[in-house]
């Protein structure tokens, strides 16, 4: 199926993809802050982060009320939102916009959850098609290890305890997380995304999506900060 074309703005869109625990956001406020400081105007966004709609996600989330369907245009209506509000203003005024996630999340959660995949991909049509997608992966084992040290605990909805695979809710995030990690795996060449070893020191992958992103930056229609 035909996603969304790519756009014609003069910004770029730059996405973080990859499974809970990796360093997404560690590593976005790194290369953010780092395009600041070489004069680029950045703006950035993150998944469930709109105003309008973060709150009906986490209420439904709390009363256990969100099935497969309901999950799905959620999120596409918190993506719908943050597009027109912050993502295309900021692609149209030439600055580069960072993504903690983007509709790949949404391809692999949602069809894990049992969701047709050709329906997903249609639901997100609305959606530009991003410029550059690093995709940060780790290996199960070390991912659980590292969120259990750094988060104390496994999140629910992280574990997907909501779609019952098992009761216990160790045994549930690697049922879970090792199915979120095919999905990306077969995205993976389909999109073309810049694959990270997400379990190397965080220098060493900070400086590894700075050398990536020097196509980019040398495009002179980009804004500066």
């Amino acid at each position: 199926m035909e996603l969304s074309k790519h756009h014609n703005y003069p910004g770029k869109l730059i996405v973080l993809e990859g499974t809970d625990g990796v360093g997404r956001s560690t590593q976005m406020e790194l290369l953010a802050n780092w395009l600041a400081v070489e004069g680029y105007g950045v703006t950035r966004t993150s998944w469930k982060s709109s105003g309008l709609i973060t709150r009906a996600i986490e209420k439904a989330k709390e009363k256990n009320a969100l099935n497969t369907i309901t999950f799905s245009l959620l999120y596409a209506t918190d993506l719908a939102e943050r597009l027109n509000s912050i993502i295309l203003p900021a692609l149209k005024a030439g600055l580069i916009v960072l993504a903690d996630r983007y509709y790949y999340t949404a391809f692999a959660r949602d069809v894990v959850r049992g969701a047709d995949p050709a329906w997903v991909r249609k639901l997100y049509g609305f959606a530009l098609e991003p410029d550059l997608v690093f995709y940060m992966k780790m290996p199960l084992e070390p991912l659980l290890r590292r969120i259990i040290t750094t988060r104390g605990g496994l999140d629910f909805y992280e574990s997907g305890r909501d779609i019952g695979m098992s009761t216990d809710l160790y045994q549930s995030f690697k049922l879970y997380q090792s199915q979120i990690l095919y999905e990306f795996e077969q995205m993976a060449d389909e999109f073309g995304f810049k694959t990270i070893d997400a379990s190397r020191p965080i220098e060493d992958i900070q400086r590894t999506l700075r050398k990536e992103l020097k196509d980019i930056l040398s495009d002179k229609s980009l804004a500066s900060g």
